[in-house]
């Protein structure tokens, strides 16, 4: 999200509401708040994961652990990374720790998680078992050493095949993967504008009610 052509799209909002997707999908917890925030996608979005849903094989389920992030809660992730970087990289300038949190955590004035356009989500066997994506979810570039980028060539090629098995079927449904992040993937905002050669996005940051 460093790429200053993606803050340069501008949103035209369609208005589509925050849906909540408990009961639609399967849901993980790791991410609940009180709000129930995590669990919130505009209508759009949801529509497409559930065509995603239904294009994988007959054994596999979508794992659905965050969507909306309110604004605050972006900045205080974006914060906390700056600060983990600029600790271990202290010859750094402003601008060059700016640079590298947004490759990993969004800036929260184009962050597509607050504009309910974005999903992380992962894949499930039929017992509910995670499948051996590389790394866990929300690894970061330091901790998995580069394998959380979602071409990485250094994990199994049985991962490498369950992360192919993951995007054909989110791409189908007209999502796109940030590709720093093999379980980020997201509809309707700055970065799939550009991505996909639109002209502005559909979603911009949101609040909710």
């Amino acid at each position: 999200m460093s790429d200053p052509r993606v803050a340069a799209i501008p949103v035209v909002d369609c208005g589509e509401p925050l849906v909540d997707v408990r009961g639609t999908l399967l849901i993980d917890e790791r991410r609940s708040d009180p709000a129930g925030a995590f669990a919130q996608l505009r209508h759009g979005v949801l529509d497409r994961l559930l065509h995603a849903q239904s294009l994988l094989p007959a054994d596999l389920r979508l794992l659905f652990i965050e969507g909306y992030r309110p604004p605050d809660l972006q900045q205080r992730y974006f914060e906390e990374y700056a600060d983990e970087l600029r600790t271990a990289n202290p010859a750094w300038t402003q601008d060059q720790v700016h640079q590298a949190a947004s490759r990993y955590v969004s800036p929260p004035e184009i962050a597509p998680h607050s504009a309910g356009a974005a999903v992380d989500v992962t894949l499930v066997d039929a017992e509910g078992n995670e499948l051996d994506m590389g790394t866990r979810v929300n690894a970061s570039p330091e901790e998995s050493d580069g394998a959380c980028y979602t071409h990485a060539d250094s994990i199994s090629s049985h991962a490498q095949a369950n992360r192919s098995t993951l995007a054909t079927a989110l791409s189908a449904a007209g999502l796109v993967n940030y590709q720093t992040e093999w379980w980020h993937w997201s509809h309707g905002d700055r970065y799939w504008a550009l991505m996909t050669g639109q002209t502005s996005a559909r979603y911009g940051r949101r609040d909710l009610p």
